[in-house]
């Protein structure tokens, strides 16, 4: 591989990367914490994509799409707590599993009722067009913005868990659920807190998604898969695991693709989620112990 077409692709996968941690960072805490094993995860991506290019196609505006995408999924996740989620609490895990798996066929059903089969395009927005020479590269602007958007994202949430209140909570959640009940904390609110914030999570990362892939039913499905991987190999519960692990993968599926032959790209990723799961079960970053 040409070194010029190397680095792109290694930018590719950061970009990737840093998406896959929108996603896996909310899902990570709501296994970890709530010990709810969310299928459904997937579809608040595609959620917050198609409320998203609605907004837009309304209004044409890019900033007014966007947080109508976040904050609506994170309602939508919200209701998805209260109604089934909380249900399901303490039951088995199979039990979350199809309970979830059916939420994905019914929002996917949903979905093509409201805005139909045909995909729906969204357009970058004007000042993110264009391209930047990096190294030679002509890149994306909007690519190099969802890893510096992801970044800062990354950056708030180590802030919020390391250097607060809210984030003890969580991370005492994720280490011991029953210390933090014992304590007084109102698990419910915190169960419901961190719930729609993986929704919002989710739906940004759809809605970062949408210009470059088609916005369309079904589209959570796959990064849904990808997600759990980083979360096997970061660690059930660990943000910094789910952004090691979110990289790890980015890159080795986008350098995958373009190096192996067709079919081999696509399963390279699972290679270290087995080396993981057989040398070091609970992850690179377990949140405890």
């Amino acid at each position: 591989m040409a070194p010029t077409l190397f680095f792109e692709q290694m930018l590719n996968g950061l970009q990737l990367g840093m998406m896959l941690f929108l996603m896996a960072s909310g899902l990570t805490l709501v296994v970890g914490i709530m010990n709810f094993v969310n299928l459904a995860h997937g579809s608040l991506y595609m959620i917050g994509a198609f409320l998203a290019v609605t907004v837009l196609m309304q209004t044409g505006n890019h900033l007014l799409a966007l947080g109508a995408g976040i904050v609506g999924t994170a309602l939508v996740g919200l209701l998805i707590e209260w109604f089934i989620a909380q249900p399901l609490y303490g039951r088995d895990h199979l039990d979350q599993v199809l309970c979830t798996f059916g939420i994905i066929l019914f929002l996917n059903e949903l979905a093509r009722v409201i805005w139909g089969s045909a995909p729906l395009r969204m357009d970058v927005p004007e000042w993110l067009d264009g391209s930047v020479d990096l190294a030679g590269i002509a890149y994306p602007v909007y690519r190099l913005a969802i890893i510096v958007v992801s970044a800062l994202v990354a950056l708030g949430l180590h802030l919020v868990i390391t250097r607060t209140r809210l984030g003890m909570l969580i991370r005492a959640g994720a280490a011991d659920r029953l210390m933090i009940v014992g304590l007084g904390v109102n698990i419910q609110f915190l169960y419901a807190l961190v719930f729609a914030a993986g929704a919002a999570l989710a739906a940004l990362a759809g809605i970062l998604a949408a210009p470059i892939y088609t916005v369309q039913t079904g589209m959570g499905d796959h990064i849904l898969i990808l997600t759990l991987v980083v979360i096997v190999i970061g660690g059930i519960g660990s943000v910094h695991g789910a952004l090691a692990a979110s990289l790890l993968v980015g890159v080795i599926d986008t350098i995958g693709r373009v190096t192996l032959p067709a079919g081999f790209g696509n399963i390279l990723i699972y290679v270290p989620m087995a080396m993981i799961l057989f040398w070091r079960p609970r992850g690179l970053f377990p949140s405890h112990g």
